[in-house]
């Protein structure tokens, strides 16, 4: 009996519904029927749905296909595909996934184009088409982005939203009554004091302003950032800007690309009414590039803020950060303090803690809380009889499996609108009501993006304080049991470590207690004994940071 031959089916579309005809169960049904039809096994199916084919990253399932064929996993000598437009459209990554497929042996089989690449002519087809589909792809994105900017030469918006005091009518921008007196008042504080980006926003948040909440933002509060946004925006003064930010390839890579701002860009006569002058406009310029200027920061290189990132404000219930003073003239000492930003910066968010702690105090606290820890002969010998057992990071493993499923999801969106935004047709009457709400959900998208890459690098951040390579597990309890030892030799970068490793946050009082106290409660990176439990908290609130825990030791000895 004739041996049947081996094969792989892949196939992929663009956006979830597909709109060529080319969905992927028909893809399949197709795939399936040739394979019959030439006498050949599936064994193993590979699938990517909402992804671009403009290159190979973030298919997953095409990779992991190119994977199983280097591995020898199924000894198949074809894939085959629908159309090589399926296999991808970039002519470099379809060339150099071929030849690795060749390489190991398999071939290529693009069933609706009559190409089989273990033919002398299939693989000089395959270069052809693949470099048209690259330029068709590249030409479409040409098209659409000289339509955008032939918009903005005839003076029209061509942006997903609004400017903060406009809003849209028929894709035309009109002055929004409810927020034109905020862009006013900026410019006009602006102009005519000596108040920076951050004096502004200030200003509005004191004097009862807040900030209209829609699509494009959530925090009432003004930051700096939303002050500057303004103050560079050329369409108050009636003017339509093209091309201030661009989306460029990064140096050095391959395929990544990020948004770099322009220094310089062509501005166009608006068709919208102004919310200022151009003269206001152009002083408003003029101050801009006299206060552009980076302070050089002058410190200690060898110090470190042990505690930053871990002490939480008692009123935002942000993280506090290090802050350092300059050298008093009487000592010639730099001082350095531990502050919330909210209280400082304008970011948008309130805060009433305007207390510096200093640095030195507190880290002497919290050292003090785990020496006196440590002393308890309990808590020693449970330490003892965790070496050589590892940090138990599985639920946070799971947290972090299931936000990557939930940002491969949001990208796939984000690829898919992006398509349909490169396919519109320009010449179709409702393509900038169409532009607009594809625009407005590709916006969303990076707002979701960035919600989850700051979850993920929450939880990224605490699997890594756990687990680095110096005071990870045996490690840490090492270093536990020898703390007063190690801990005052060590520099203020490796106490820092230790803190990060060991401690997950320390909640503080609003003001300091009679009793000198700042610290209500902490919680640890993983459980400790304490006791004669183990515990992530450990609450501070009766009695002196010191004496409480040391009380809590002196019960079980």
């Amino acid at each position: 009996m004739k041996r049947r031959t081996k094969c792989y089916i892949y196939t992929r579309v663009s956006t979830s519904i597909q709109v060529d005809g080319y969905s992927l169960d028909a893809q399949k049904d197709k795939l399936r029927k040739y394979a019959e039809y030439e006498d050949m096994t599936i064994v193993g199916e590979y699938s990517d749905e909402g992804f671009s084919g403009k290159n190979i990253q973030g298919r997953l399932e095409f990779q992991r296909m190119l994977n199983d064929i280097q591995d020898g996993k199924d000894d198949v000598l074809f894939v085959l595909v629908f159309k090589l437009s399926r296999f991808g459209r970039n002519a470099a990554d379809v060339l150099n996934s071929l030849q690795l497929m060749q390489d190991f042996g398999v071939n290529l089989i693009c069933v609706e184009d009559g190409i089989d690449s273990s033919k002398d002519s299939g693989k000089l087809m395959i270069s052809v088409l693949s470099a048209v589909a690259e330029i068709e792809r590249e030409n479409i994105r040409t098209q659409t982005m000289a339509g955008r900017e032939q918009k903005a030469r005839e003076g029209k918006w061509n942006g997903a939203f609004a400017p903060y005091g406009y809003r849209l009518e028929n894709g035309n921008l009109v002055i929004a009554e409810d927020e034109v007196e905020v862009i006013k008042l900026i410019y006009d504080h602006y102009i005519h004091t000596n108040d920076g980006l951050i004096a502004v926003a200030t200003y509005l948040n004191n004097h009862g302003y807040t900030k209209k909440l829609r699509q494009n933002g959530t925090i009432p509060g003004f930051s700096a950032h939303f002050v500057k946004s303004v103050i560079d925006n050329p369409v108050y003064m009636g003017k339509i800007a093209y091309g201030r930010r661009r989306t460029e390839k990064k140096l050095g890579t391959r395929n990544e690309i990020h948004v770099v701002e322009q220094n310089e860009f062509p501005i166009y006569e608006g068709q919208h009414e102004a919310i200022i002058s151009e003269d206001d406009w152009n002083l408003a310029q003029e101050k801009r590039k006299l206060n552009a200027f980076k302070r050089e920061k002058v410190h200690n290189p060898e110090h470190a803020h042990i505690l930053s990132g871990i002490l939480k404000c008692p009123c935002c219930g942000k993280s506090l950060y290090g802050n350092i003073a300059k050298a008093h003239s009487k000592d010639k000492k730099t001082r350095y303090y531990y502050y919330c930003k909210n209280t400082v910066g304008a970011t948008g968010h309130k805060c009433t803690f305007r207390v510096n702690i200093e640095q030195t105090e507190m880290n002497r606290m919290v050292a003090a809380i785990v020496s006196a820890m440590v002393s308890n002969l309990q808590f020693s010998e449970a330490i003892k009889e965790k070496i050589g057992t590892s940090v138990d990071t599985d639920s946070l493993e799971k947290q972090l499996d299931t936000l990557q499923g939930q940002l491969r999801q949001t990208l796939g969106i984000k690829t898919r609108l992006e398509r349909q935004m490169d396919t519109l047709d320009i010449t179709d009457v409702h393509f900038d009501r169409k532009m607009l709400d594809l625009q407005r959900r590709y916006d969303e998208q990076y707002n979701k993006v960035e919600d989850i890459e700051i979850q993920i690098d929450e939880v990224n951040n605490r699997i890594r304080n756990i687990r680095q390579e110096k005071i990870s597990g045996d490690n840490i309890y090492r270093l536990l049991l020898a703390f007063d030892e190690v801990y005052g030799s060590a520099t203020e970068q490796e106490q820092k470590e230790f803190m990060r490793a060991f401690i997950e946050r320390i909640d503080l009082y609003p003001e300091k207690q009679k009793d000198g106290n700042w610290i209500k409660n902490i919680v640890f990176a993983f459980p400790v004994p304490v006791n004669g439990k183990e515990v992530k908290e450990l609450p501070l609130e009766n009695g002196t940071t010191v004496e409480t825990v040391v009380l809590m030791s002196r019960k079980n000895d």
